[in-house]
This record gives structure tokens, sequence and C-alpha cells, in this order.
């Protein structure tokens, strides 16, 4: 081992170490990998910025400006909404209703924006037939995932994949449809396992239609009276300090003379007054002796949803401005005149010291308010309200014309008449240019994130190759594994990259993993691209955290799940892909 090999192993290992620790964003974390690798020398200054002119990179952006087209237009909520309605109520129906929908959709547009799609929709049929939305969201989540082998375009590291075979490997490229074979049997393996075992591991959190039940906030509402003697007379609810010094949220205000008051306008408390107070009894009980408050009764859930209030549940968007920022950083009451009751965190329901819990992508949030405040936060880029969605602000007159421009695009990349980068970054530009989406929606629809995170992560597979490290473990892998035959290696490299994306995103672990496919192929005298496509499947197998990919994440507070939730039932997924790509791989891609 050279020391420039130890140098690249040791950047790497740093690289793993905080992706897992998760103390900065994946995307920094690439950043940081860039510049080392440029001052270290590993890579030339070229090298070091190749990524942000990457086909790869240009390809990923435009994909993503093409399927936030599909969004505006309506396409992809027409097709969602079409295979909804035939599923009907039967539960087993519905359930592959939704993972061959999120399936084939994830196959042409990116797979967070797919399940960020279908998520609202689902969850409101749910509730509708009374099944538990845990029931059907993780398989929603991971089947996006195979959906996405499907096609070239289906997901990063396709693309990603596809031109490292170019440039590292000087191979012939995948075509647009060489993954439909593989990525059409683990799709169809992962729906099959949710049909016949999945769905009796998958937990049942709560009743579909129960709000109460999945955030367990029955115990934490109660109405008060303003006594003769409260100190709260003639003070405003900020000047209460209810929220500060006794955890206490107030929800409504009832005056006998007026009716209901909103908190929001801040009212000055009189005497009679009825409060609706959120916390804890015994915080309660606290704040009635010291402010002379008087008990009057517990309060009904039902009564929380009348004519002029609504109650519903929201979860971040993907492109979310509210990650990392609390309710009262973001001043959410005053902003959005709403009140938030409960939030579904970390596999946790909290009804108290909501204002300081930092929200996370994944986060459900139970919202109460009047109804035109409710309906203005549909149309809010960092909310998702989890009910079925209106269609009227989306360009349905744009839809027959976002579907041609990608049956275009796709008919030039399948044709090979264009390299898909350059057809992908037409249809984007045409999307544009015809008013599918405008300019700021289609930056809007770039995830960022992941761009900035390939196209720092790509300077480590120049530098793998570069300093040899890439053939230096490709040899150690078939010292280890090699007698067992030229299978054992490719299965070896696909555990290597299934274990890799539970840490680190399947995009970087395909820029990681796909040099050391190719040259360990070469080693055997095997064919690179049956390496190659093991390491991209494996990419896809996600299923063990919801740290593992973001479709995962999305789905985690609107399920109410746990994170071994994921493990139990992602595990023996993991497992049956495992011995299919073992046994049928090597038969569409001939060892």
């Amino acid at each position: 081992m050279t020391q420039e090999n130890l140098i690249v192993l040791a950047i790497l290992a740093v690289a793993v170490v905080l992706f897992v620790s998760e103390r900065l964003r994946v995307d920094l974390i690439a950043m940081l990998v860039l510049i080392t690798l440029s001052l270290t020398g590993l890579v030339s200054i070229e090298e070091a910025f190749s990524g942000f002119a990457s086909p790869a990179v240009i390809t990923v952006w435009s994909v993503y400006i093409v399927s936030g087209a599909l969004f505006r237009s309506g396409v992809a909520d027409t097709l969602a909404n079409f295979m909804l309605r035939l599923a009907g109520e039967n539960y087993l129906r519905l359930l592959f209703v939704i993972m061959l929908t999120v399936g084939v959709m994830s196959s042409f547009m990116n797979n967070i924006g797919a399940v960020a799609i279908l998520l609202p929709a689902v969850v409101s049929v749910a509730r509708k037939i009374n099944v538990a939305p845990s029931k059907l969201l993780i398989p929603m989540a991971f089947t996006s995932l195979l959906g996405g082998k499907m096609t070239l375009i289906g997901t990063p590291p396709n693309i990603l994949a596809t031109s490292i075979m170019e440039t590292y490997g000087g191979l012939e490229p995948f075509g647009f449809f060489d993954f439909t074979p593989m990525g059409a049997i683990v799709l169809g393996v992962g729906i099959l396992y949710f049909l016949l075992i999945g769905n009796r591991i998958l937990p049942e959190r709560a009743p579909g239609g129960d709000l109460s039940a999945t955030y367990q906030i029955r115990d934490y509402l109660s109405e008060v009276r303003i006594g003769e003697k409260s100190s709260l007379i003639g003070q405003t609810l900020p000047e209460s300090k209810l929220g500060q010094d006794y955890d206490l949220n107030v929800i409504q205000i009832q005056r006998c003379d007026e009716g209901l008051l909103v908190p929001l306008q801040d009212p000055v408390l009189m005497e009679d007054d009825l409060l609706l107070v959120q916390g804890s009894s015994q915080n309660i009980i606290k704040a009635s002796k010291s402010l002379g408050l008087e008990s009057v009764h517990d309060w009904k859930f039902d009564e929380l949803s009348q004519e002029s209030q609504s109650l519903v549940e929201v979860t971040l968007s993907p492109s979310s401005q509210m990650q990392g920022k609390t309710l009262k950083q973001a001043d959410f009451r005053a902003h959005y005149g709403l009140t938030v009751l409960a939030i579904q965190h970390h596999g946790e329901s909290i009804s108290t010291n909501l204002a300081e819990i930092p929200l996370d992508l994944g986060d459900a949030l139970l919202i109460q308010g009047p109804q035109e405040r409710i309906a203005q936060l549909r149309h809010d880029k960092d909310f998702m309200i989890l009910e079925t969605p209106p269609m009227e602000s989306k360009r349905i007159k744009k839809a027959p014309l976002a579907v041609l421009i990608l049956v275009g695009v796709l008919l030039a990349v399948s044709t090979r008449v264009l390299h898909v980068s350059t057809a992908m970054l037409i249809g984007a530009m045409l999307m544009i240019l015809t008013g599918v989406l405008n300019m700021d929606e289609a930056y809007d629809a770039i995830e960022w994130k992941s761009v900035f995170l390939i196209a720092g992560m790509l300077p480590m597979g120049i530098a793998m190759q570069n300093t040899g490290t890439a053939l230096f473990l490709a040899e150690k892998i078939v010292e280890l594994v090699g007698n067992w035959g030229t299978e054992a290696v490719m299965m070896g490299i696909f555990l290597m990259t299934a274990l890799t994306t539970e840490v680190m995103s399947n995009a970087a672990a395909t820029v990681l993993v796909t040099p050391i496919a190719i040259d360990a192929a070469r080693n055997l005298g095997a064919n690179p691209q049956t390496f190659v496509m093991a390491v991209v499947i494996a990419a896809a197998t996600s299923f063990l955290m919801p740290i593992g990919h973001q479709a995962n994440v999305l789905v985690f507070g609107p399920g109410g799940y746990k994170f071994s939730d994921y493990t139990k039932v992602g595990v023996w997924l993991n497992i049956i892909i495992f011995f299919v790509v073992l046994l049928i791989l090597p038969l569409i891609w001939p060892l």
C-alpha cells in the first residue's frame, strides 16, 4: 500500500464517520472532501472541480427540473389519483396499487418527488378506509427506491454509474432501458414481498382515522375559566407568559358576548373568559393555583374541528426551509395564524415544549386553526398537508405539453440520438420555455444538496483511480473471496455497496464503489457491466434505517414509525434481493 493509498483511505474514512454522525450536512461533507483532495495534491484543480461540469451532474439537475414540471402540470398527480381510485377499499389491493404506481413514477422522475406527490393522498385514503398509514408508507418508500432501477434517469446512481463507466473504465455505457429487465424483477420482488410477508411485519401504530390516538393529545387538553381575582385579567397572551413560565399553549379563547376569539389577535383577557389550554396536567394545576384559573372540564377532541376551525396533519416538504428551525424561531403562530398541537418527532409523539423542538424532514405536525389559514398553507412550499390535494393549483392545461416533451426526451435517449445529459437538458429548458414551470420554480425543483453532494464526491472517484486505491481495494476483495468464484466477488461488492448506502447517500456510495467493481471485474476477466449493475441495484437497498434515503425519512413522521421498524421490515427484503441478484443477474448480464 502506497502513501497516497493511505491518504485516500484516511480521507474516505473521515468522510464516512461524518456521514454516519450527521454532525454536518452531506453536501458540506462532500465539499470538504473536494477541498482536502485538492490540498493534498491527489487531484489537480481541474479534476477537483470537474464534478460541477460533469455530464452526470447536468443530467441529475435536469431530471429534477423535468420532475418538477410533471408535478406543476399535474401529470404525476393525475396518474396517482387515477391509480388510487382503482384501488378501492381493500387493503392488499390498495397496497399493490400504491407500490406499482410509485414504482412506475420513480422510473421517470426522482423517487423523492414521487413519494412526496403520493404521500398526502395515501394518508388521506388510509384514513378514509380506517387503515393505519404505517401499513402503507414504508412499502411506498421502499418500492420507490426499487422502481428507480428501471431506467437510466430513474435515480442518480444509475446516471453516475453510467458516467463512471465512460470516463473511468472506457466501457460501453448503459442504454436507457438496459436497467429495465433487472429493475422490473427487483421491483416485482419488492411488491410480492410486501403483499405476502412484509404487510404482516409492518407496525399498526394507530387506526387510520384517529389523529388523537396517533398524537396522544387527549390527556393534554383542558378548559379553564379566568376567575374574578385572576392576575391574567387585563393582560394579553404574550404578557401572561403562560407559555414561557408554565409551558401551556392557549388554543382557543371563548368569550360569552363575542364568541370564539383567535389567540393570534392577542385580545386582552377578561374575567370569565374560557381558555382551551394544552399542556401537562401538572402544569395546568400549577398555573391555576398561581394565576387564579378555575378548571371547567376536560375538552373533547372532536370539538377542535368546528365549522370555522380545521384540524389537519402536515409534514415538512423535501425542500422545506423549516428544517432545523423551531416553531419559536419561525414565529409559526404569528406567521401562519395556526396552532401546533403536537409533533411526531424522531418516532416520538410530543405535546409539550413544542416551541423549542428543531423541526426535521420526516416530522409530522398536528395543526388546528381557521379554514382559510389552512387553505393558505396548501400553497406554502415548506409544508405538505396530509390529505388529498386539490388540483386547481396545478397547470392542467400544460399537462399534454409536459407529456409530449418527456416522450421526446425518452425517445432521443433510448434511440441514442442524443446523449442523456443533452436530451435531459433540452427537455428541462423546453419545460421552462413553454411555461410548464417558470425559472424560479425550476430552481426550487432542483435538490441542490444532492447536486453539491455528487459534484463534491466525484473527485474522490478520480483520486481512487489516480492513486490506484480502487485497484488496491479490488485486489483485496478478490484475494478475500475470489477462491469462491466470480459470483462471490460480485456479491461481495454488492454487499459492500448495500452497507455503504445505509450510512451515506446512494449517490456517494455509487461513486466510491463503481471504480472498485470495474477493477475487480477486470482482474477476474469478468464482464464489468455485470458488476456495475450489481452496484446500482445494491445502491437502492437502503432499507435498514430511515436515514438511508430521503424517501424513507419523508414517511417517518406521517407513518408514526420508530427507528427499528425499518430494520424489522427491511432486513428480510435486503436478504431476498441479495439472492435474487445472485441467481438472476448473471443470466441477464453474463459474467
